[in-house]
Formats: C-alpha cells, structure tokens, sequence
C-alpha cells in the first residue's frame, strides 16, 4: 500500500481555507494544518483584533477548531519578527517613498510561500496548499508551472500570486479552483465546519481599523520631523499645502483640502521634493508604464511586444495593452486606451485570456 502524500495546508480560519483542507482530506491526502501568527498584543496587552482580516486571534482559534473537526494535526506559527521585518516595513518604506504598496502580494511571496515551505520541508510534506479561487497548470511547450484564475470570477485571487517562483508553484496545490463561494460554504455545511458562515477576510490583516494613516503614524513616531507639510501643484503653481505625501495616493480625490472649479485628483507623488501633483480628470490619464522586479511564469521571456490583457489594481478587470521587457530588464507597458490613475508601487499583472503570464512591481506612469 502507498504512502499517502502529505500536504501542508496554510489555514486562517476562514472558510475557504477549512473547506481546502477537508477537500484534500477526502482526497486521500495526509492533511496537517498549520496558522501563522503576525501580531502578537496592543498597548493594552490585547489580542489585535479584526473580524475582516485573514490573521487574527479569532482566525487561530477557528483553524484549531477546524482541524479538530477534520481530524488533522494543527501548528501555529510565530511569525511577528519576520512578517514585521518583511511586510510591514516594505508598506512603510514604499509610503515614505510616494508609493502605494500591496502588502497581500508581498505576505504571499514572502511569508505564505517563504517560511510555509520551509515548515512544510520540516513536516516531510511533498505540498502546500491554501483557500486562494486560482488554479496551477503546467505549460506542456516549455515545461513551466503557471497560474490560471478560478472558476468563480468573482473571488479570482490569481492578481495577488504573480510573485511566486517556479520552485512554489511545482509544490503549490488550489482545492478551490473549481469552486464558487456558495459551493465552498455548501461543502463546509456538509463538514459540520463552524465556520460555514464566516464573514469575508478583506481588510488589510495589520491595520484591524483600515487606518493607514494612524498606523504609519504610530510605527514613524517622528515621521512629522521626517515628512512635514508641503506644496500642492496644479500645473507646475502651488494651490494649497499637504500635510505630508505618506498620507496621500495617487487617484484620490478626497480630503485634498482644495477649493477648486473642477474636482481634483492627486496625479503624482515627488517625495523627493515633498509636492503632491493633482490634475483635473482627463488630465490623470496615462499611455502606459514601467515596472520592476517583473516575474514570468508563463513564458520564460517577454522580449517581443504582444498584446496582452493588463490589470494595475487588485479590482481591476484588466485592458488590453502592448507589453515588452526592455533589455535593462525592465516591463514597458503601452495601453491600447489611456487608464487613470497608474500608482507607482501597485502590482501590473499581465494575462493571456485566463493565464496569469507574470507581474511587477509599477514604477512609473508614461504620459
């Protein structure tokens, strides 16, 4: 008789990631469950607390249930220092820098694919696995493991693991790929799972009031000396004073503090030398972009222009738009129509119809 083949799946307590595990289960797997901590206590010595976020102590508390139920192991993880050390101060240095991060795409690559893989090694498990609506396939022409969005385009979580490397998505296992919500609640009724019902996980995970601009305030104590007030251009000429370019991003409208005869957008950010850009509505469109740190999955090489769909936000529902990577190593993208508001620090994340060809990090807007 075989060995069964053991499979770490990543658990928050939700019900998409209980019902992957009780999926692999039925599967025949050796399931073990295994939850990661990121915040340990406030200031008042309490639990950080979030009913909308993927990690919280409530979400530790419903996995042990979960796996109990299942019949399967269950492990947490202490993973503060690191995920303060990589995700936490990647989203505080990008906004220092005028940038809007995405600090899901960073927790993917970084913690869920980094330290998991490492513990999964440990456990002797072959797989990870989590709750994400997303599919891995392998090209049969050049032998490279991909990602393909789920079934259920509503839930598609496929923009958010562009980052992930070959080596990941070869050990990568989706259960849900197939799924609508309403199936993966049906299936968590028909386990008995407590969970069955559980509200959506949709705020960032570290920041329970959604508050950015508290919670950078609280981790920069001196970002006041660091980061004071300063000009707010229209065309090139002052019309009013910001009240430090961290705590603005590109696109938005709102608590600008301007009085003007057409609504105003925040267009672009000079950190470098503390201004804010704004511009009427048509003028914050762009022709394209420049991205860093691109990863391919797809295709090994993008040294040809080709046209492919382009997402520059998570809700984004994709344009088509011409993409190269220049010899320099860097993703030029030129938009078949102009898109408003390209944020630098935003994920662009190319598709070939439903297959997730590769992403990067935004560097720029082209005019």
């Amino acid at each position: 008789m075989s060995q069964k083949k053991k499979v770490l799946v990543a658990m928050s307590g939700g019900v998409d990631s209980s019902v992957a595990a009780a999926l692999l289960l039925e599967q025949g797997f050796d399931v073990v469950g295994l939850t990661i901590s990121t915040h340990k206590l406030d200031d008042d010595c309490q639990p950080i607390e979030n009913k909308k976020s993927c990690c919280s102590y409530t979400g530790s508390r419903d996995a042990h249930i979960v796996c109990e139920v299942l019949g399967i192991e269950h492990h947490l993880i202490d993973l503060t220092d690191t995920f303060k050390n990589t995700v936490i101060s990647n989203f505080i240095d990008e906004y220092l820098h005028g940038r809007t991060p995405n600090p899901c795409v960073e927790c993917n690559t970084k913690i869920k694919w980094g330290p998991f893989l490492t513990k999964a090694n440990e456990y002797g498990a072959e797989f990870l696995a989590t709750g994400h609506y997303a599919r891995v396939l392998l090209n049969s022409d050049n032998g490279r493991y991909y990602v393909q969005k789920g079934l259920d385009s509503s839930k598609d979580q496929s923009y958010a693991l562009w980052g992930l490397t070959q080596e990941q998505l070869s050990r990568t296992l989706f259960p849900l790929a197939d799924l609508t919500k309403q199936e993966v609640r049906d299936v968590a009724k028909k386990y008995n799972l407590p969970v069955f019902n559980k509200i959506e996980s949709q705020d960032i995970c570290f920041i329970p009031s959604n508050d950015y601009h508290s919670f950078i305030k609280k981790q920069v104590p001196d970002i006041n000396d660091k980061v004071g007030d300063g000009d707010i251009l229209l065309n090139g000429k002052p019309i009013g004073r910001h009240s430090g370019f961290p705590f603005y991003t590109v696109g938005q409208r709102k608590g600008l503090g301007i009085s003007y005869s057409e609504p105003l957008f925040v267009k672009k950010i000079d950190y470098q030398n503390n201004v804010i850009e704004v511009a009427t509505l048509d003028d914050t469109y762009s022709s394209g972009l420049t991205a860093r740190d691109i990863n391919l999955m797809k295709y090994s090489e993008l040294d040809k222009t080709k046209e492919f769909t382009v997402k520059i936000r998570y809700n984004d529902q994709g344009k088509p738009a011409l993409c190269r990577i220049e010899p320099d190593g860097t993703l030029r993208v030129e938009f078949i129509a102009r898109r408003r508001a390209v944020a630098p620090g935003q994920s662009v994340v190319i598709y070939d119809g439903n297959d997730l060809v590769g992403g990067a990090i935004i560097d720029a807007a082209i005019d």
